[in-house]
């Protein structure tokens, strides 16, 4: 068996792989991330494919290609001309370590000191702070972001905003010392 990418049609990865997963002589490997966003009515859990528009199918190239590109849900195997160009298996067992047996991988919501984060709710919505001390027992984190000129501490609840990223910004090392302490 060898390993291929194919295109879905847009946002319809989950259709082609599950119409491929009925054929006995094809493999499917669908990476998924679940993670949380902010949305209109609060927060939310999202599932998306890891790679928007395609997944991975493992498959006699001779016997099952017109099948493969046929499926409901399919675009095609990419190609480049006459070139198929195949995914080695260790790629395959390496995404499969990272996401694990369900092809579902969940991105943790947890935040941690040094967090930047954008505010989803209430009055605040829309702006950006810097996690200062997460309080988990009360599903709560006290962050520090930049109103009317000057840095203030505000405590707000867990669901009530988003990481976004895992980068540790300079603002916090300047402007955080043990004074402000939870």
């Amino acid at each position: 068996m060898t390993w291929f990418c194919v295109r879905s049609q847009p946002k319809h990865e989950h259709i082609a792989a599950a119409h491929l997963r009925k054929m006995d002589d094809v493999e499917v490997f669908l990476p998924r991330i679940r993670f949380r966003r902010g949305a209109k009515r609060g927060m939310v859990w999202m599932t998306e494919a890891l790679f928007p528009g395609y997944l991975f199918a493992g498959f006699d190239w001779q016997i099952s290609l017109r099948r493969v590109q046929s499926a409901r849900g399919v675009q095609g195997v990419v190609h480049f001309g006459g070139h198929w160009p195949v995914i080695p298996e260790e790629i395959i067992a390496d995404l499969r370590q990272v996401i694990g047996t369900t092809d579902l991988h969940t991105i943790s919501p947890e935040f941690s000191p040094g967090d930047a984060v954008q505010i989803t709710e209430g009055t605040l919505r829309g702006l950006h702070a810097v996690v200062s001390c997460v309080m988990p027992g009360r599903e709560r984190i006290a962050v520090l972001m930049e109103l009317l000129g000057r840095q203030t501490m505000v405590e707000l609840k867990t669901s009530s905003m988003i990481k976004e990223g895992n980068k540790r910004t300079e603002i916090f090392r300047e402007s955080v010392d043990s004074s402000h302490a939870c």
